[in-house]
């Protein structure tokens, strides 16, 4: 299996080179089969323009109109049965857009919704689409409903990011003739090459929300491969001068914390805090194409909160990042993307996660133990961070980032009433670097990364926890050919650790790996890292994806290959929770996009997926079929079906020797009401049951109701029952256990409930004045039962204690376990009970005013409390009045910014 690993990632590599250079040879006869593109000239201002949505300006009548849009949806490739008409004007500082939206009912016809920013949806709606580098690849989106509000999104690939929120200007009017639009989008807010004369691809696309129809100007079939390379152009745009070049976006946040918690010997408890904070965000155009993006003293708050969860497995939680920092432009900072028409427990390669940087402190637990109380900070402090972004006039797209963290300290009363200071986080330098560039119109993209972690360790307890340098690098390349047909996408990276060979130990010892797995067959540590070994002091590994599929036509297929060595490590600056492992999958895909007598669309998809570990041992094996459909009544039904017979886990005795994991039948139902109405559903139940009798299953109804256009109120009630015959306990030394090596891995079965209702309000003053709220309240009941141990290393067999060997008691809070009996020469062991109940409650509100261009106060209440006991049945009533008896804690937030444009 060592070599067939080693193989894996020459042919990756084989393909990286042959693709590139192959494709070069055939840029010329693919390009010449693609049609003309349509056209749309824009032409200079002459006079001014008033925004007022009247499009009444004789400048309007000297510009060309693009018209003729075609459906998409519902008659795909008929004329838009609404008439649109879309002008473009220029002058030295901005581009102006003049749409004209006919409707046959006039005003009667329309349907708008007032939302926030960028969550149009289920309303009337234009999009205009611009590829103002004319490289086929990025798009600049902005968007506009009758009632004025917009939506705007940019970045590079098919998911431009939407959390950029450039500064324009719209005005919207609804009339006898349908509605107008009327934008002025300033050049300085756009990236575009540095030529006088430009053309940019162009798309335009409409929504009729009360006929679901949706049309575009640039068409292509929903069974084709579309985007950028299939956009019209605008042409004949003058760009003079560089717009102007900065912008500075100064802030300042006050907050209140109280707790309600009983007073308590902790020296550092305070029940009310209060603090503030002040910086400042730069923008600045390096070019017309590549920005400059900084932050002193930032702002890193969260203004939502993440949602509750229990997590019983050995790893780590993944939470996405909220913060307007790293979330604004993270298209040209991501690397490592995972398609597939189905699948399953898998990943993308990751050298990036943003929310390891002003992360909460890592050395917390070293302030623990030096005393009984101690204050330690919620997050690291980001002393500076500044990232470039944008692409290059020869067509590089580039993102850049380096942050910087603080040195933390919490501050420790010691077991002698001293206060004293406990280093528990490093000062630390983050990198990231991403480079992509693009040929053939776009058919071929080749691109890089680098990123880097130093920490600057001096605290002798930090420097055996943690990793002194970490650094990671990957190439990757997306080929298409036969006219957007067929897709070869290709990914491989390294990855290196450094530090002391405790801090080694950490890693090699880490749920991600297991390295010390007695039964483990050991490799070498020559280039890459394969073998356990106390003294190390780095570690290193690789990683590799290759997906090729079928992206056009009614038939679609996929396969592709995609593996972790057991060295690779990116956690210090990314998200891994496996290594060790070498995956695969193919999947066979028809669509229906024709409607018929009976449905609008349908999907039907067969495939299957299999895993090994570098040692060879088959640790998943899958089989699928999934079926969705979407009925006249524009409903949507999805349903599939997993299988996966008896596999091999070695993850599950955490450290111990491979044993088995019984095979389920796993089947899931999701169905969506028309969302257009004032009243829409959705449930997703699903069900999955082992061959040991276990059964996990869910239920789940989400609620949406909008009694008027500017209010939305959701909930969303849902249980979730998890049974389990193998949840891990403990592991406990017995020399008698030669099977397992000396150690004995005791399981249970595990009765796990929980309840939860996500409930949302959004209410829409203006489209600058929104209001939203949210509350999770969770409760989630944990029994275990039949406490046991595997028979043997890799079989399924399982003994209970006390029923099948030896016996066990227990006093209501330890179980005591002799694991052969009295009679027995094995010592008997003990272990707390682990039976809990976990309430939670968090809910914030957030009123967000943005009062000029991009000047926005925000008002956010926030509150959170949680309570635990060591029970593990699930009593509603109980477990409801344990939570709201529980202390709470209110944060009150108010923060302004004020837009500065230069």
């Amino acid at each position: 299996m060592k070599r067939t690993a080693r193989g894996v990632v020459y042919a990756i590599l084989v393909v990286h080179s042959l693709v590139f250079v192959t494709s070069l040879r055939g840029q010329a006869q693919d390009s010449a089969s693609a049609p003309p593109p349509r056209s749309v000239i824009a032409v200079p201002l002459t006079g001014e323009i008033r925004l007022d949505g009247r499009l009444d300006e004789p400048a309007w009548r000297t510009a060309q109109a693009a018209t003729d849009l075609y459906q998409w949806e519902p008659h795909e490739g008929q004329l838009a049965t609404q008439s649109t008409e879309v002008r473009f004007l220029f002058d030295a500082d901005a581009i102006y857009i003049g749409a004209r939206m006919y409707d046959e009912l006039g005003a009667a016809g329309i349907q708008s919704r007032l939302v926030r920013r960028d969550q149009s949806e289920d309303s009337d709606e234009l999009q205009i689409v611009f590829d103002a580098f004319h490289d086929h690849l990025g798009r600049t989106m902005f968007s506009i409903n009758p009632s004025g509000v917009k939506g705007d999104a940019y970045g590079p690939g098919g998911h431009p990011d939407d959390s950029w929120d450039p500064v324009w200007d719209v005005e919207t009017r609804i009339d006898s003739l349908g509605w107008t639009a009327e934008m002025r989008i300033p050049l300085s807010q756009l990236r575009f090459s540095r030529d006088s004369v430009q053309t940019w691809g162009l798309q335009i696309i409409r929504n009729v929300n009360r006929l679901n129809e949706v049309s575009c100007w640039s068409f292509w079939r929903l069974n084709e491969s579309g985007g950028p390379t299939r956009f019209g152009h605008l042409d004949s745009l003058r760009i003079s001068r560089s717009p102007s070049r900065a912008e500075f976006l100064p802030y300042v946040v006050g907050r209140s914390v109280n707790s309600s918690a009983p007073p308590s010997d902790d020296p550092f408890h305070d029940a009310h805090e209060l603090d503030y904070r002040m910086g400042l965000d730069l923008k600045y155009l390096l070019t017309s194409n590549l920005t400059l993006s900084a932050t002193v003293n930032p702002d890193f708050g969260q203004v939502e909160v993440d949602p509750a969860v229990v997590n019983l497995t050995a790893f780590e939680t993944f939470f996405p990042e909220r913060r307007p920092f790293f979330v604004e432009g993270q298209g040209f900072l991501s690397y490592g993307s995972l398609w597939c028409f189905f699948c399953s427990n898998t990943s993308s390669i990751g050298v990036y996660y943003s929310r390891r940087v002003g992360r909460a402190p890592q050395g917390a637990g070293n302030a623990y133990a030096a005393g009984p109380y101690s204050s330690i900070p919620e997050n690291t402090t980001i002393l500076g961070a500044a990232k470039i972004t944008g692409r290059t006039a020869s067509g590089w797209s580039i993102g850049l980032l380096d942050a910087v963290t603080a040195r933390e300290h919490a501050a420790v009363m010691s077991p002698e009433d001293e206060q004293i200071g406990v280093e528990v986080e490093p000062l630390t330098n983050y990198f990231v670097g991403r480079v992509r560039r693009d040929l053939k119109a776009g058919n071929l993209v080749i691109g890089g990364a680098l990123t880097s972690v130093a920490r600057d360790l001096r605290d002798p307890a930090l420097a055996q926890q943690l990793n002194r340098h970490a650094e990671g690098a990957g190439l990757d390349l997306e080929y298409w050919w036969k006219d957007r047909t067929y897709r070869l996408a290709s990914e491989f990276a390294v990855s290196q650790i450094s530090g002391t060979a405790d801090a080694l130990l950490r890693a090699q010892r880490s749920s991600a790996r297991y390295f010390q797995r007695p039964d483990r067959q050991h490799g070498s540590n020559g280039l890459f890292t394969d073998a356990y070994d106390s003294t190390l002091t780095s570690m290193r590994g690789f990683a590799g994806y290759t997906r090729l599929s079928k992206e056009s036509g009614n038939w679609l297929w996929e396969a592709q290959l995609n593996l972790r060595s057991p060295g690779f490590e990116t956690n210090d600056l990314a998200f891994l929770r496996l290594a060790d492992w070498i995956w695969m999958s193919a999947n066979l895909l028809r669509h229906f996009t024709t409607p018929t007598s009976w449905y609008r669309r349908m999907v039907v998809i067969v495939g299957g997926q299999q895993q090994y570990n570098f040692d060879g041992d088959l640790t998943d094996r899958q089989v699928q079929a999934f079926f969705s459909i979407q009925p006249l009544n524009y409903w949507n039904i999805q349903t599939f079906y997993i299988h996966r017979p008896d596999l091999f886990d070695d993850r599950r005795t955490r450290g111990g020797p491979v044993v088995k994991r019984p095979a389920i039948h796993f089947w899931h139902l999701g169905i969506s009401t028309d969302t257009r109405k004032k009243l829409a559903l959705a449930t997703y139940p699903e069900i999955g049951c082992n061959t040991e009798g276990a059964c996990d299953y869910g239920f789940n109804l989400d609620v949406t109701w909008r009694p008027a256009s500017n209010i939305s109120l959701s909930v969303g009630p849902a249980f979730n029952h998890g049974g389990h015959t193998a949840q891990y306990v403990t592991a406990v030394d017995d020399s008698i256990a030669t099977a397992f090596h000396g150690r004995r891995y005791v399981f249970s079965d595990l009765d796990q409930n929980s309840i939860s209702m996500n409930t949302r309000l959004n209410v829409t003053f203006t489209p600058n004045l929104t209001l939203e709220v949210f509350l999770q309240p969770l409760i989630s009941s944990n029994r275990f039962t039949n406490f046991k141990e595997y028979d043997q290393p890799r079989e399924l067999a399982k003994s209970v204690y006390g029923r099948d060997v030896g016996t066990i008691a227990t006093d209501g809070a330890t179980y005591t376990v002799d694991p052969d009996g009295p009679a027995g020469p094995a010592e008997s062991f003990t272990f707390d009970d682990p039976d809990f109940n976990f309430r939670s409650l968090r809910g914030n509100a957030v009123l967000r005013w943005e009062f000029r261009p991009g000047s926005t106060l925000y008002l956010v209440w926030t509150q959170s409390r949680a309570d635990a006991a060591t029970v593990g049945d699930f009593d509603f009533g109980r477990d409801v009045r344990a939570l709201f008896d529980a202390p709470a804690e209110n944060i009150f937030l108010l923060k302004i910014n004020y837009w500065l444009g230069l």
